[in-house]
Formats: structure tokens, C-alpha cells, sequence
């Protein structure tokens, strides 16, 4: 099993260090990141368990009950791997101030895994949820994301969501589980997004689809995920294509459990 390049109180202590004036991230393997700027630390879909059915290949780099910092957790959706119970109901223990949002069609399947209905934000496309702490702010929007299709009804909204986390001019896309479809990049083009963090693989973006979203919203930087924790590598292939087909595009491979701050512009 892979190991982390950083983990436990290690990680923990240098997350809690972390004060910049930009962003930073950590991987935390598959769809997960914490996302910090200053004294804000968010977790976007946080999968340290092993979910039913699957094995890792990649340790967690997280005990979820080690985390105590959380100010806010985002699940992008209800499958396990992105909504993961076990996790989140730990960091919700330990972070008594913190509530999970998600999408409102995935509400009562948290609350039947044991998250109770009152520590949870719903949420859908057009709405934004704002955080503020230590006289900073932060707003997160929700756009569609197709897996394979927008699925959307009247009464649960999108079940799958990307989210649009934003401190100042600084604007980071999280896409969750998502596949191209027609209106992705006019949804997106009016946040400026600086990071955009894409899913690769199968059910997701293929490795020049992501490249041509990176480019079609001008996208600073482009990292990779939903790769190496469960299933095949494809590390490799992501950066074969940008060095050999998108030169001019920077991006960024983490290590699970790696620190990286967005450089300034």
C-alpha cells in the first residue's frame, strides 16, 4: 500500500501552521482535499475509511476522529467515497461547530447513515453558502455536475454537485464526479477559477476532456484526482498529455497527503 507524504499529527500540526496568503491544499486521496486560507480550514468530500466493496490502495493519510480543526465539510454527493459516513461522522464529533453540506437529495441518506439532520446544509446549483471567521469570508457556490447526466427534479435539485469555493479574488472548482456535457464551462467561466481541481477516469473526465475544460474556463492551474486510491494510476498519462499536447498549462500533481499553496498570480 502507498504510503502518505505526510499523516496523522504530522499532517494535522502543519494544516494547523499553514497561514497564507493564498490558498493551500492538501490531497487527501481520491476526491478528498482540505482547502485552507488563514484560519478557515474546509474538507471536500473526505474518504479516510474503506468503503464497502472497495480496496485501497493508497493509505489514508487521516484518522477521521484525529481532525478537530474543520470549520465546514462539503460532500459533492451521496456515494460512498465522496458522502462517507465513517468519516464524516467522526469529524463532526470532534468539530462541534462544523456541519456538513450537500446536496438536499442526499440529506436523508446521511441522516440513515447517522448524521443527524440538524448538523447539515443542503444545497443545490445557483446557491451559495458563506462562511465567515476571524473577520475573513468565504462563499462556496454549488454548479451542476453530470454523472453521467444532470439527473435533475423538482424535488431533490442536482444530486451532484461542484463547488466553487472562493476566499477574495482566489476561486478553487471542485468538481466532484462529473463528465463534459454542453453548459459546464458557461456555468463556470464567471467565478475566474484560479484551481481546478478535475476527476479523471472512468465515469469522469478523460485526461485531454479535463485539459480542454482547463483551457475553455482559463484556468490557472489544473490538479487531477479520483485516481490511485482504489483504482489504476494515471498519473503518468495526465502529465504525458499536458507536457506533450498543453505545454502552456500549468498544473499540479499531488502526493496524497502533500501541501501545496496556490502561488500568487
Amino acid at each position: 500500500m502507498n504510503k502518505p507524504a505526510k499523516s496523522g499529527r504530522e499532517l494535522i500540526e502543519e494544516i494547523d501552521r499553514t497561514l497564507s496568503v493564498t490558498p493551500a491544499l492538501w490531497w487527501l486521496g481520491h476526491a478528498g482535499f482540505v482547502v485552507r486560507f488563514a484560519h478557515i480550514t474546509f474538507y471536500v468530500d473526505p474518504c479516510l475509511s474503506n468503503p464497502p466493496g472497495r480496496t485501497r490502495r493508497m493509505a489514508a493519510p487521516l484518522a477521521a476522529s484525529e481532525i478537530r480543526h474543520a470549520d465546514m465539510i462539503f460532500a459533492t454527493h451521496g456515494h460512498p467515497g465522496h458522502l462517507d459516513a465513517p468519516s464524516v461522522g467522526p469529524i463532526l464529533e470532534t468539530c462541534r461547530s462544523a456541519k456538513l453540506v450537500l446536496p438536499k437529495s442526499a440529506a436523508d441518506a446521511a441522516n440513515a447513515a447517522g448524521i443527524p439532520y440538524n448538523r447539515m446544509t443542503t444545497t443545490d446549483s445557483g446557491l451559495r453558502i458563506e462562511y465567515f471567521k476571524d473577520n475573513l469570508y468565504g462563499r462556496v457556490y454549488a454548479v451542476p455536475s453530470a454523472h453521467p447526466h444532470l439527473d435533475w427534479t423538482a424535488a431533490g435539485g442536482y444530486p451532484f454537485l461542484g463547488y466553487l469555493i472562493r476566499f477574495g479574488r482566489w476561486t478553487i472548482y471542485h468538481a466532484g464526479d462529473c463528465v463534459m456535457y454542453p453548459e459546464l464551462a458557461a456555468h463556470l467561466r464567471p467565478f475566474n477559477v484560479n484551481v481546478a481541481l478535475l476527476p479523471i477516469g472512468p465515469q469522469n473526465l478523460s485526461v485531454s476532456e479535463a485539459a480542454q475544460l482547463a483551457s475553455d474556463i482559463g484556468a490557472a492551474w489544473i490538479a487531477p484526482m479520483h485516481y490511485g486510491t482504489f483504482d489504476e494510476d494515471r498519473e503518468s498519462e495526465f502529465v504525458s498529455h499536458m507536457l506533450g499536447h498543453r505545454p502552456e498549462q500549468r498544473f499540479k500533481v499531488f502526493q496524497c497527503g502533500e501541501k501545496w499553496t496556490v502561488p500568487e498570480e
